[in-house]
C-alpha cells in the first residue's frame, strides 16, 4: 500500500487552495475549452461535503439555479480549476451535508461563523 501512496504523491500535482469545510459558500473559478477558444466561468455554491484522500480528494458544491439544486463534484487535483475563493464561512456541525437537499427557500439558509477576538 505505501507503494500505491508514493504513487500517487509523485503525480499529484500542488496546487494551493484556501483551507475550506463543509458548509463554507465558495466561488469556483474553471476554465471551459470549447474548440480553440478557452474562457473562465464560475460556480458558487455551498460546501456540502469533502471525501477521499490524495489524488482521489474531491469536493461537492451546490448552488440553486432558476428554483432547482444543482451538485457538481469537483477533485482536488484537476487542472481546469484556476481559482478558489471563499465567500463566507458557515456554521455547521456535521462533514456531511446532505440534508440541504429537501431543504428550501430560507430553511435552507447556513449561519455565517464569525470570529471575535
Amino acid at each position: 500500500m505505501d507503494a500505491i501512496k508514493f504513487v500517487q504523491e509523485q503525480m499529484l500535482t500542488k496546487q494551493s487552495f484556501p483551507d475550506f469545510s463543509p458548509g463554507d459558500n465558495i466561488i469556483v473559478t474553471y476554465k471551459i475549452i470549447e474548440g480553440e477558444k478557452e474562457r473562465s466561468q464560475s460556480f458558487k455554491g455551498d460546501v456540502l461535503k469533502i471525501s477521499g484522500e490524495g489524488l482521489n480528494k474531491t469536493f461537492t458544491v451546490r448552488k440553486i439555479s432558476n428554483g432547482v439544486g444543482v451538485e457538481r463534484i469537483w477533485p482536488f487535483s484537476s487542472p481546469a480549476i484556476t481559482e478558489i475563493s471563499i465567500v463566507k464561512h458557515g456554521k455547521v456541525r456535521r462533514a456531511k451535508l446532505y440534508y440541504l437537499r429537501g431543504l428550501v427557500g430560507k430553511k435552507s439558509r447556513i449561519k455565517e461563523k464569525r470570529n471575535i477576538k
